[in-house]
């Protein structure tokens, strides 16, 4: 795109741009530069982006801003966790894992209080980390390549960054069944849950962009969201229908969950479902091969953060995750799946039942009391 202006430099883990409107106001371009990793968030993203949305913020020229991924594969696959295992692994895990979240979070939480419009192109695939950045934004944009996952029990964690909030806006049901089985969702799922607001066809970019370009910018940022949602709607109109989703389909079968009062039950229940749908028999073999201790702090999780507000909901995730990098099996995750490779996770629990409450009750501890790194979040 032509009219862009640098503000830092093109190899940087984040560039930051801006161009400027017809009637001169000023739109402003985040974009994760991590194209080999599929834009993995990592710590440089996350100490870039925080500073620079603030200024973003404060000025007055900029009407609202942009954040997308570099490349067409991913807007951002999640968080960088191989170098956490690392840090894990030598030992030194508990500062550095404790400085990661705590930033994340913020950056979260800022984008989630963000007052001027927020779009984020949430264009291939959206995991974790990723999600997290997304499902804050005031305007989450999917298209057709869309791939949405919190895989975080794959890995030994849990559904983090914000998830503690947003799987609760979902129907019912349907954040515990996503949380214990990683499944992933596709734009048409992603709406009916609650993490899009549009739908638009990924070559339409450039008709996004000409379209931000020719939008006479108020004052105002509610002005402005009116404006930018407009223009949303009408590339979603023209954008067709969406490709057919799982969860519509699926809902019933799901929600069944329910009627289960024991978390074994409803693990047993998702395990045993008699079905050849092709999503539930891949949510049915994630499930049995994720980890047992992830499935019961998702659960736990959930029933904790019922009602708590945004900043609750992060303080309480923080005290988990800083415990999630003590116990071993986010390392042994992380080691399976993304350092060796071989797929074979050694689980310290190996089923539900070998999972203790005492270890389960140590990720809700309060470790912190008033010196809580993420106190300064407002209880919004």
């Amino acid at each position: 795109m032509s009219g862009l202006t640098l503000l830092n430099h093109a190899d940087d883990a984040v560039v930051f741009e801006t161009a400027t409107a017809s009637n001169g106001a000023l739109i402003a371009f985040a974009t994760l530069n991590a194209p080999k990793s599929l834009n993995a968030l990592n710590f440089e993203m996350i100490k870039l982006l925080e500073p620079q949305l603030k200024a973003w913020a404060q000025d007055s020229s900029i009407a609202m801003v942009v954040l997308k991924g570099a490349g067409d594969k991913a807007f951002c696959a999640g968080g960088d966790v191989v170098s956490l295992h690392h840090a894990m692994a030598q030992g030194s895990a508990s500062d550095l894992v404790e400085d990661f979240f705590t930033q994340e979070y913020r950056l979260d939480y800022l984008i989630h209080c963000y007052e001027k419009p927020l779009l984020v192109w949430g264009n291939g695939i959206v995991m974790g980390g990723g999600l997290g950045l997304m499902a804050g934004a005031s305007h989450r944009v999917v298209t057709e390549t869309s791939r949405i996952a919190m895989p975080e029990q794959t890995i030994g964690l849990y559904p983090d960054v914000g998830g503690s909030y947003f799987l609760h806006k979902m129907p019912h049901s349907v954040g515990l069944f996503l949380g214990l089985t990683s499944a992933s969702i596709n734009c048409d799922d992603a709406r009916f849950v609650a993490l899009a607001d549009h739908y638009v066809k990924a070559d339409k970019y450039d008709a996004l962009l000409a379209g931000l370009l020719s939008i006479k910018w108020g004052k105002t940022a509610s002005l402005n969201h009116e404006k930018l949602t407009t223009l949303l709607t009408d590339l979603d109109q023209q954008s067709g229908r969406l490709p057919k989703g799982n969860i519509k389909a699926n809902l019933a079968t799901i929600q069944e969950l329910a009627e289960f009062t024991t978390l074994q039950q409803q693990v047993d229940y998702i395990l045993n479902l008699n079905t050849d749908d092709k999503w539930l028999l891949k949510a049915q073999k994630s499930l049995k091969h994720g980890c047992p201790l992830s499935c019961a702090l998702v659960s736990r999780q959930l029933k904790t953060s019922k009602g708590k507000s945004l900043a609750e909901c992060f303080r309480m995730e923080l005290g988990m995750s800083v415990r999630a990098g003590e116990v071993g099996e986010f390392q042994e995750g992380v080691r399976a799946l993304l350092i060796d490779k071989d797929g074979a996770p050694n689980w310290q629990y190996k089923t539900l039942s070998d999972v203790p409450s005492s270890v389960v009750d140590s990720f809700f501890e309060d470790r912190y009391g008033n010196n809580h790194p993420l106190k300064q979040l407002q209880q919004g």
